[in-house]
This record gives C-alpha cells, sequence and structure tokens, in this order.
C-alpha cells in the first residue's frame, strides 16, 4: 500500500491519495459508512459496484467512481480492492470538485462521467495505468482534481468547525450556536456540503470513534466504550451497530485494525 500526503493546495479539502494491491478473498465485505466522499479508481477491471444489504439491485459503474456519503452498510465486492486507487476527502472536502451538492450523492456510488463528464472517469484510469510509478500516479490525480475543479478552492472553515463539534459530540444545537446559526441554517449547509444531516451525521462519526477504538483492541470493553462515547447504555451501542454496521459489537471483526470500516462477511455469525 501507498499512501500520499496531499499537496498543500489540496490538503485543506483531501486528508490522503493511496493505491493498494491487495488478493481479494471469495464473497462480499461489509463496508461501514463514514459520512464522507471518496474517489475510487479500480485500476484492476475497469468495474465498480456497491450491493445493498438488503439484497436489493447492485449498483455498477465504470471503474472511476465516486462514494458519496453513506449513513448505513453497504456490501462491496473484495476483487474491486485488487489495484485500488482512491482519493479520501475531508468533511466537506469534496464539494470544490463535484458539480452536485453532497446530499445528491448520498448513499450512492456514481460513475466519475456522469459527474465531470463524458470520458472523464475513462480518461483518468487510463492515465494512472501509464503512470511508471506511485509518485506519478498521485501527480496524475491532483492534476485531475485541480483541472475538474467545480468551485473555487476554498474551505468553509465554518462548516469545518461545526462538523469537528458533532465529530466531538456536541449537539447539533451546540454547534449551531457555536456560530451563531439556527438548527435549521445548519442542516441547509450540511446538506450541500456533507450530504448527511447533522443529527445523522454526528451519530456517524460516534459510531466511526467506537469502531476505531474497538479494533485495536483484542477484547474490547464494550461497556466502557459506550460509556466513553456518549451512549446511554449497551443497549444503545447494540442498536447502533445493528444499524450501522448489519452486525453486533461481538460479532465486529474488521479486516483489520488498520480498516475498521471493512468487515468480511465471511466472519459475520
Amino acid at each position: 500500500m501507498w499512501v500520499h500526503r496531499p499537496s498543500p493546495w489540496l490538503a485543506p479539502f483531501v486528508s490522503s491519495i493511496g493505491c493498494a494491491e491487495t488478493a481479494s478473498l471469495p464473497g462480499r465485505e461489509l463496508a461501514l459508512p463514514t459520512g464522507t466522499v471518496q474517489l475510487l479508481v479500480n485500476l484492476d477491471r475497469d468495474e465498480l459496484g456497491s450491493y445493498p444489504v438488503d439484497g436489493g439491485p447492485p449498483t455498477i459503474t465504470g471503474g472511476a467512481a465516486v462514494n458519496g456519503p453513506h449513513d448505513r452498510p453497504m456490501l462491496i465486492d473484495p476483487a474491486d480492492q485488487r489495484r485500488i486507487v482512491w482519493v479520501a476527502f475531508r468533511v466537506g472536502g469534496s464539494y470544490p470538485f463535484l458539480p452536485a451538492d453532497a446530499a445528491d450523492l448520498r448513499s450512492s456510488l456514481v460513475d466519475l462521467d456522469d459527474l465531470w463528464g463524458h470520458r472523464a472517469g475513462a480518461s483518468l484510469r487510463e492515465r494512472l495505468l501509464s503512470a511508471a510509478s506511485p509518485t506519478a500516479l498521485f501527480s496524475e490525480v491532483e492534476v485531475a482534481l485541480f483541472e475538474c475543479a467545480r468551485r473555487p478552492l476554498e474551505k468553509d472553515a465554518a462548516v469545518a468547525t461545526a462538523a469537528a463539534d458533532l465529530h466531538r459530540g456536541a449537539t447539533v444545537a451546540e454547534a449551531a450556536d457555536r456560530l451563531g446559526w439556527t438548527p435549521r441554517r445548519l442542516g441547509r449547509e450540511f446538506a450541500e456540503r456533507i450530504g448527511l444531516a447533522p443529527k445523522r451525521f454526528a451519530r456517524v462519526r460516534r459510531f466511526q470513534r467506537v469502531v476505531r477504538v474497538a479494533a485495536d483492541a483484542v477484547m474490547p470493553d464494550w461497556a466502557r466504550i459506550a460509556a466513553e462515547h456518549g451512549y446511554h447504555d449497551q443497549a444503545h451501542l447494540i442498536h447502533d451497530f445493528r444499524s450501522l454496521a448489519a452486525t453486533t459489537p461481538g460479532a465486529y471483526r474488521p479486516r483489520s485494525p488498520a480498516e475498521p470500516n471493512h468487515v468480511p462477511v465471511s466472519t459475520i455469525p
């Protein structure tokens, strides 16, 4: 795996750019919601897919796509991870680069051609396949982002502040009040730039704090984790796990501690 720290102009919007090559396992894998947006390019095959947990029809795109903000788990094919490039946007960081508001991408995998124009995804994928080294590949990704920016490269400090407050456990009213906004205005700004309602975003980010702690523990103390992260009790935590991870805390087995949001379905009883 190679991970690239974005250039200074890109760093306010992107947390990391990476490329991974892994041996895929049979079956499918749960991808847990993070509340953020990713750009994905499959260099192994010209296809990406997502599969509803409830067994509904899959979404299949070309090999370059944008994974919108999710507040529910989804199933993915580990074969798509054999050789994958990703751009992990910061919370709200995708806004300058996509023509649609983040709410329009919610719980969706969208072909890059539909956002950047005809053959945009194929062109980016071809450029990355031709890159002579990881350094060259990451440079091509940054150039593509700069070329395809649809809005000014300006970070919204107010939304970022509210998102950070909610991530740490503030209420929606507290986050809005700190900015001198009404909760309704905060909801409008989140729909445009983040894609989830503030309360839903806060719930997903609390869950993310939990799984990152649990993934590092050999035997997680779920009662302690629930208390430390603002759950009323362990039953409240179990409810969130069923909703956001389609499993229970006791059955949670991530692919690895470094990948807490990837859960092989074969590990779930």
